[in-house]
């Protein structure tokens, strides 16, 4: 197995729809064109929370990875969401087939509510890969919830065969302090990626690149957070998380992390990559004055309309 090379931005696409509400596959490669056209940009993420994963169909699922293997010339991770062990190695399997190289691994969502048995992530993630194909990311979810992963459960699910990297998004900075140096130090080839859309500059010292909802509608400033970071520049980091602090708090700094999604929908409208926002249920339209908040923030930032010519290549 030749590992995914995840050293840079790993930005996790929204997916488009028609206005009917069906999938948009021509706005959908646009998209993916644009991303991959950045060197830094080392994967797509696609089929997670940003991207409406849980509200597709089976068959649409596929469809979409499958516009992405044809678009670009990236690896394609797919969201793997699946309650069960079995159906989600299934899931894994269907997804490698159509095009998918690596797996961004969700928790069984039954945890959240109920927390975990001993032993039952590792099998998780073993089955995602050894029924599956798919390498595999480990997700750490928000220490809030229940589905996140203790130090001894991380440290052995990196050491699994086909596990490549860690999505850290634990938004409990005594834990990322503690637990990132041991995972270094168990697995010194495991690659660190920080998922903290709201506040990413106090962990842009500490990881390989980043694997962020974000990346959709800022990939030129969290390209250079991300260098900045390696080369340990906390003047030059600090001064782009500034500029990107009012996109910050227009898209993540809301009342629910999900309005993130469709705010992520407004910015590309308005950087010029969609026509439209249209989102699925459960999600919920902002608002016009949201809307115009958002619009204003990218502003703020200096984040104008990407040019159109590119956008279509």
């Amino acid at each position: 197995m030749q590992p995914m090379d995840l050293r840079g931005l790993n930005p996790a696409p929204v997916t488009a729809f028609n206005r009917d509400g069906s999938l948009d596959i021509e706005a959908n490669v646009r998209i993916a064109k644009w991303l991959a056209s950045f060197d830094e940009v080392k994967s797509l993420v696609i089929l997670g929370h940003a991207g409406e994963g849980t509200f597709l169909t089976a068959d649409e699922r596929l469809e979409l990875i499958r516009a992405y293997k044809d678009a670009v010339d990236i690896p394609i991770v797919a969201g793997i969401t699946g309650e069960g062990t079995k159906v989600a190695a299934e899931e894994a399997k269907r997804s490698l087939d159509a095009g998918a190289t690596g797996a961004l691994v969700y928790p069984n969502h039954g945890w959240l509510r109920f927390g975990f048995q001993k032993g039952a992530p590792q099998d998780r993630y073993k089955a995602i890969y050894e029924e599956g194909g798919l390498q595999t990311i480990l997700f750490q979810y928000p220490d809030a919830t229940k589905a996140n992963y203790d130090l001894d459960t991380q440290i052995e699910i990196a050491a699994q065969p086909g596990c490549v990297a860690t999505k850290n998004g634990v938004r409990n900075m005594k834990r990322w302090y503690t637990e990132i140096p041991e995972l270094k130090k168990a697995q010194p080839d495991l690659q660190i990626l920080s998922c903290h859309d709201e506040w990413l500059l106090p962990t842009m010292f500490d990881v390989d690149g980043l694997l962020v909802g974000y990346g959709n509608i800022a990939p030129e400033l969290l390209i250079d957070l991300i260098a900045a970071g390696k080369a340990r520049d906390y003047p030059q980091a600090r001064k782009i998380s500034d500029q990107l602090l009012p996109v910050t708090q227009a898209v993540y700094h809301r009342g629910s992390h999900m309005e993130g999604t469709v705010a992520l929908k407004i910015g590309l409208r308005y950087r010029g990559l969609l026509d439209h926002a249209t989102i699925r249920e459960p999600l919920k339209d902002l608002g016009e004055a949201a809307e115009r908040e958002i619009e204003a923030a990218f502003d703020a930032a200096g984040i104008g309309r990407v040019d159109q010519a590119m956008a279509a290549e």
